[in-house]
């Protein structure tokens, strides 16, 4: 095959990877139009399990059927909940375990919740503001040294990604007001 021929197979490539994520993509925001439960409501009732935790992550997901993986945490333990995105309900046998079973970079994520002020519930609802749509993933993440909440909105027929520095607990970790 000459150069040519191959720069085009390549460029066809990479064009039908491109379709078939804009395809998947629609696929999900079809499916997030159709359910009954907001992502705050989610979030709410896998806080709601376990009494004083903080969500660390939350994701839509369609498994069969559309639900919310949500990632709770309180002291060193974990808990990962589904939650049907329709009904509210707990769709599947919780996961738990401790912050010693976790790789490095979650492990960093939930530890850095402790000096973060804001919730995740606050974030999603700025994010929601800011980027005209509704929430169907966020969570806490380092990037470049910094901490920030990424949320995930559907926005139309797009997904954007909201970037938010969150305040940050003071020194001797009162909140200051």
């Amino acid at each position: 095959m000459s150069p040519i021929h191959l720069l085009d197979a390549a460029n066809r490539g990479v064009a039908a990877q491109r379709d078939a994520e804009e395809a998947a993509i629609h696929r999900l925001l079809e499916q997030f139009r159709a359910i009954k439960i907001p992502l705050s409501e989610a979030v709410a009732i896998a806080e709601h399990l376990h009494d004083g935790s903080r969500t660390a992550d939350v994701s839509f997901e369609i498994t069969g059927r559309s639900v919310y993986r949500v990632r709770t945490a309180r002291n060193e333990q974990i808990w990962e909940n589904v939650i049907d995105a329709n009904t509210g309900s707990v769709a599947e046998k919780e996961i738990s375990s401790s912050l010693r079973e976790l790789d490095r970079e979650d492990l960093s994520n939930i530890v850095a919740m402790k000096s973060v002020k804001q919730e995740l519930s606050d974030a999603v609802r700025i994010a929601e503001k800011a980027g005209e749509g509704s929430a169907l993933a966020g969570g806490l993440m380092k990037q470049d040294g910094k901490l920030n909440f990424v949320v995930v909105i559907a926005s139309g027929d797009r997904l954007k990604e909201v970037m938010l520095e969150p305040p940050r607990v003071g020194r001797q970790g009162a909140n200051r007001h």
